[in-house]
Order: structure tokens, then C-alpha cells, then sequence
């Protein structure tokens, strides 16, 4: 067990689960500024921490009536879903480029979208029920915003770009899962920006040592705006992988036609959200930036980098944590940095029995550009117990 805890201002201490030595000093000050937030009532930081946009990546933040959007992130609800499979490592052919070349036809990656919205009552698995009211609610989203509404209908079932992935792994008994990462592609990017810039625009979050950590107040009109926008990006973002998966589900079935693949209940959590939970008695509002709930026996999805392991995981229920872990394992360079450091020749060899792209648009996700996962995992034992160990065999990126 690594945890430790650091001095903030205010009295309230940073609670650790990683070497304080080891994180970069931009993100222990942007931990310190942290505690400088006269709503804060507690803050955990997971193994994976990196600086970000006003709040650290791989943070919890507890506040009393007030949340701070930056601490969500600008991708609401981004997160995680896996399945696993009836299909064993044996089923899969020696060149899995068909396979690779399927999902990206049937997944839209980077900046593409579907041509026609994708209907999910004609998917696999995929339950039609609560589609039209979701749509409905889309006219109470902010203004700004509401000339996005075809782009948002056609980005449902899409991967986007960066960090996020579509993944064929195998377990340590070679059972075959599906796998996948993303979030509320550009709408909930848009909810974000908006709804942080009035933030830093009111009275309150004048005098922060940071305006980035700008915060909404509860029983204000701004905060009721910014949950109904939050909490509907947030179910974008879960619909948007449910139908991601269910594509994804379609295309194996197609390719493995003669094993009549059957497919566990899938496994799905956020990791840039907000939730209301209660902690010493106080009802408070938890942001978790990078950061998956790992309630006691709660499922969660625990990924390394394009090259490494991936770990499907039960929650223990820490409440130092605020029942949180981490996401991944978390970036120990900047995308420039990694660009500069290495060429598509060391991602070839960092991903050598991988099929994915290995060209220098993706050079920036290498493994050596993330966190060690093995050492991550071993920083957060009293948060979460591994369930199944994933190698990844085919992944797909933007």
C-alpha cells in the first residue's frame, strides 16, 4: 500500500495513492490549489495523476454545494466498456487485419461520424427503450450548442480520437473480450467549454488562486443549467459506447459466424463525471477526473496503453478514496514531448503482436508515453481487487 498524505491549505490534507516525489510539480500545485477551495471537503489522488486543465487528471474532488466543471473534464462521462466473450484465443486467426479493417468500417474514428444515425433497435443486445426521451431532453441543453444536434445524433456509436480505443484482448485463460474507450465526443466538449468559461465569469471565482478551478454554487441557476447539461452529456457518453459495443458485437459475430459467439453482460463505467454521494454524514458532490468509482464489489475497467495489460477490477470500498481508483495508467509525457521523443519505429517494437496502426499519427499513445500500469495497479491494492487480466491482440484508434 502507497498511500500518504500531503499538507494542503486549509487543513485539508492530499490524500495520495502514489509517491509524491514522483508527480510532476505543475500537478502537485495544482493539487495544492486544490485545497485553497473554501467548498473542498476532500481530495484523493490515484496513482495515475497528471497535470491537466485546472484540475489534475487521476483526482477526486468532494465538494459541499458547489462542483467545479473543470474537474470533470472537458470530455463528460468519457469512460469504459468491456464484454467478454464465448470466443478463446484459439478461434482467432493468425492475421487479425480483417478483423482490425471490420471495426474501423463499422466504428467511425477521429473526426468522422455515421452518415445516417445508427438505430439502435436494430442492434444486437441493444435495448431501444429511453432513446426518444434521451433526444427529447436535448432541448433543454444549453443554446450555444443546439445547432450541434445532427452532428450529436450521428456521433452516437463512435470512437473519436487521442487516448480512446476499440480493443480485441485476451485473458489469462484465453477467453476473448471486447473492449473500448470514449466519451461524449465533441457535444459534451462543447457543454464543457461553455459551462466553464460562465463559471470563471462569476463574482464568487474572482479572487481563486486559479480561475480554472471556478466553481458553480448549489441552489443557483448556473449550477441547475450546468447538471441538466452535465448529467445528459454524461448519458450521451453511455449511450454512445453501448452502441459502440453493440457495433462492435455485430462485427464478431459476422467474422466468427460458425462459433455463434455468445457475449457476458457488459461491463461499463465513467471516469470524467460527477456524482452525488454521501461521505462523513455530509451529502456531497464528487468529481472524478480520470478516476473510476470502485465502490465495495463495484465492476470498473482499469486500461494501460496501446502495448501493455488492461485489468478488469472489483471495487474494496475505500472511502479514503471516496470509493475511487484509477482510469488507467495515466500519461508521464506530454503528447509533444512523446512525438519528439520517439519515431513509428519504436512504436512498431513497443506494439510488436499487436495489429493496429503503427504510424506516426499515433505515435503520441506509445506505451512509454504512459505510467507503468503494473506499478500503478500495485499503488492502489487496498482500492481494488483484479478480476481478469486483459493483453490486447487488435486495437483500433482514431
Amino acid at each position: 500500500m502507497t498511500y500518504t498524505e500531503v499538507p494542503g491549505a486549509r487543513g485539508v490534507p492530499i490524500r495520495m495513492w502514489t509517491d509524491p516525489a514522483a508527480v510532476e510539480s505543475q500537478a502537485m500545485q495544482q493539487l495544492h490549489n486544490v485545497t485553497t477551495l473554501p467548498w473542498l471537503h476532500g481530495l484523493a489522488v490515484m496513482p495515475d495523476v497528471h497535470f491537466g486543465k485546472g484540475a489534475t487528471v487521476g483526482s477526486v474532488i468532494a465538494m459541499k454545494d458547489a462542483v467545479c466543471p473543470a474537474a470533470v473534464g472537458v470530455d463528460i462521462g468519457c469512460g469504459m466498456s468491456a464484454v467478454k466473450t464465448s470466443l478463446t484465443a484459439a478461434d482467432l486467426p493468425d492475421d487479425l487485419s480483417k478483423l482490425r479493417s471490420r471495426i474501423e468500417a463499422a466504428i467511425p474514428v477521429g473526426m468522422s461520424l455515421h452518415d445516417q444515425a445508427v438505430d439502435p433497435a436494430k442492434l444486437y443486445g441493444l435495448s431501444a427503450a429511453g432513446w426518444d426521451d434521451f433526444w427529447d431532453r436535448f432541448d433543454d441543453v444549453a443554446d450555444a450548442v443546439k445547432f450541434r444536434r445532427d452532428r450529436a445524433v450521428r456521433q452516437i456509436g463512435t470512437l473519436g480520437s487521442g487516448n480512446h480505443f476499440a480493443e480485441v484482448c485476451v485473458d489469462l485463460s484465453d477467453s476473448v473480450w471486447l473492449m473500448l474507450h470514449s466519451g461524449s465526443r465533441n457535444i459534451g466538449k462543447e457543454l464543457a467549454e461553455y459551462h466553464i468559461n460562465i463559471a470563471r465569469a462569476l463574482p464568487h471565482n474572482q479572487g481563486l488562486v486559479d480561475r480554472d478551478l471556478a466553481v458553480f454554487m448549489a441552489k443557483t441557476s448556473e449550477m441547475q443549467a450546468y447538471r441538466s447539461d452535465l448529467f445528459w452529456a454524461q448519458e450521451y457518453a453511455a449511450r454512445n459506447r453501448a452502441v459502440m459495443m453493440a457495433l462492435f458485437q455485430q462485427v464478431v459475430r459476422s467474422e466468427f459466424r460458425k462459433a455463434k459467439v455468445t457475449f457476458d453482460e457488459p461491463i461499463s463505467c465513467h471516469h470524467n463525471y460527477v456524482s452525488e454521494e454521501t461521505y462523513d454524514g455530509v451529502d456531497l458532490l464528487v468529481t472524478r477526473k480520470g478516476a473510476i468509482r470502485a465502490g465495495s464489489g463495484d465492476l470498473g475497467i482499469i486500461p494501460g496503453s496501446m502495448g501493455t495489460r488492461s485489468y478488469i477490477v472489483r471495487g474494496l470500498g475505500n472511502t479514503r478514496s471516496f470509493n475511487s481508483a484509477s482510469h488507467g495508467a495515466g500519461r508521464k509525457m506530454s503528447r509533444n514531448q512523446a512525438k519528439k521523443r520517439f519515431t513509428k519505429q519504436d512504436l512498431a517494437a513497443q506494439t510488436a503482436g499487436v495489429e493496429c496502426r503503427k504510424d506516426d499519427g499515433v505515435v503520441d499513445e506509445i506505451p512509454s508515453a504512459y505510467k507503468d500500469i503494473e506499478q500503478v495497479m500495485r499503488q492502489q491494492e487496498d482500492l481494488v481487487e483484479v478480476v481478469a487480466e486483459l493483453k490486447q491482440v487488435v486495437c483500433v484508434k482514431g
